[in-house]
């Protein structure tokens, strides 16, 4: 029994690891290394439009559900995503970054979406068969293995691309992303996770349907507000680091490579406290948490920044967010349709992304105004705000058939 868990986590890892790195390196060391090519600050800007199918893609989620009765079939989705993702990539390595710009960024694109794809037919299958008291560790997965690979993507790569070169670093990446398919090839779906629970036909437009009749005000509230007290520290972490006077080096380290380690980490513990304590005491701890890292940077500028104060701060804050992660994604399976489990987790997941965008953005504005010790300040105060509103915007009892620690009590 156990081992056919770990054939599931394994699974999912691996599916979001593969998804993760590729992503990460065209987005955060694709523009580093345009900078050293001498590319205007303008091109680079552009190379976020890459980022835009990732947005977009609960347009086609209905599409990827509307041909899945199965877990078989979207495992054909996934392998059929990640293919045309590692053709791609490497038909990207034939380019040069100098010379065919354009080329390069409309291929980025189409990986990217892609990528998308993959990410929401490997979501409809990790719902399809994942049990509920199983998917608090399967969301640890998809989170911790979304945290390495931003680790090995933007970090790690850099210096293998100094090594190696733009070509061979983008086969060696195509070839890690084909590598990552071996265990879901070789995955065995049981009996019981053959049929999906509903085979109604699923309509183009399923993403309006999902606000009318899946989903309350409260449960959007969260989905907007969860983040809120950390994305504004999380978005001003690196420039508040150069104020303070760090190389880029130090900073790629503490904040690249020390933070996404811990946040890694975290994500593991945070399935497993949710499996073991349920929804509803796990939104009070994990926006506790989230209060506790906002707090701490407020009060690290009334200090001299002693550099293992900094370190603490670091890896409470991306601890925070990768804890609160795992929890956001679980509760988003809780609340799906039968046979549109692509669709409703994907639309769920693209809110919490546009809020965050918008507060990321707000939180540059907000900064400039009354500087890093305001801007923390304020998102400590969000974060007292997130824990009174839990009482009045969470009832558990909305999802108390999709919570983990129901069933493993209840088996």
């Amino acid at each position: 029994m156990l081992n056919k868990e770990f054939d599931k986590y394994l699974t999912l890892f691996s599916l979001y690891l593969a998804q993760s790195i590729p992503m990460s390196f065209f987005s955060t060391v694709v523009p580093v290394i345009m900078r050293m090519e001498n590319y205007s600050l303008e091109s680079i800007g552009y190379l976020q439009l890459i980022k835009l199918p990732w947005i977009a893609k609960f347009l086609w989620a209905p599409i990827v559900d509307r041909s899945c009765k199965t877990p078989g079939q979207y495992r054909r989705w996934i392998l059929l995503s990640e293919l045309i993702y590692a053709m791609v990539i490497i038909s990207i390595g034939f380019f040069n970054l100098k010379t065919d710009f354009s080329t390069i960024i409309a291929l980025m694109v189409i990986a990217f979406a892609a990528s998308a794809t993959q990410d929401i037919a490997t979501d409809a299958f990790a719902i399809l068969s994942l049990r509920k008291k199983e998917r608090s560790l399967g969301n640890s997965m998809q989170s911790a293995g979304s945290f390495l690979g931003t680790l090995f993507g933007s970090g790690v790569l850099l210096i293998v691309y100094s090594t190696f070169g733009w070509t061979y670093l983008l086969f060696g990446l195509a070839g890690f992303v084909l590598l990552a398919l071996v265990p879901l090839t070789f995955y065995k779906i049981k009996p019981i996770e053959q049929v999906k629970s509903n085979n109604k036909k699923v309509s183009f437009y399923e993403f309006v349907f999902f606000f009318r009749e899946a989903s309350t005000l409260r449960h959007l509230l969260i989905l907007v507000l969860f983040y809120s007290g950390i994305i504004g520290v999380l978005t001003m972490v690196k420039p508040y680091l150069v104020d303070l006077g760090y190389s880029i080096r130090e900073i790629g380290f503490i904040s690249g490579i020390w933070g996404t380690a811990c946040g890694s980490l975290m994500a593991i513990p945070a399935g497993m406290i949710i499996r073991k304590i349920g929804f509803g005491k796990s939104i009070y701890l994990f926006a506790s948490i989230n209060f506790l890292a906002a707090s701490f940077f407020f009060i690290l500028t009334y200090t001299n920044h002693p550099l293992y104060l900094v370190y603490i701060a670091i890896c409470l804050l991306w601890a925070a967010y990768a804890m609160s992660s795992v929890f956001i994604y679980t509760i988003s399976m809780a609340v799906v349709r039968k046979g549109r489990e692509g669709t409703d987790f994907t639309i769920q997941i693209v809110l919490t992304h546009l809020s965050s965008l918008l507060i990321a953005v707000f939180s540059g504005k907000l900064a400039d105004q009354i500087a890093y010790r305001g801007l923390f300040g304020v998102e400590m105060i969000i974060g007292v705000l997130i824990l009174l509103l839990l009482p009045v915007i969470f009832k558990k009892e909305k999802y108390k058939e999709g919570d983990p620690a129901n069933e493993l009590n209840n088996s």
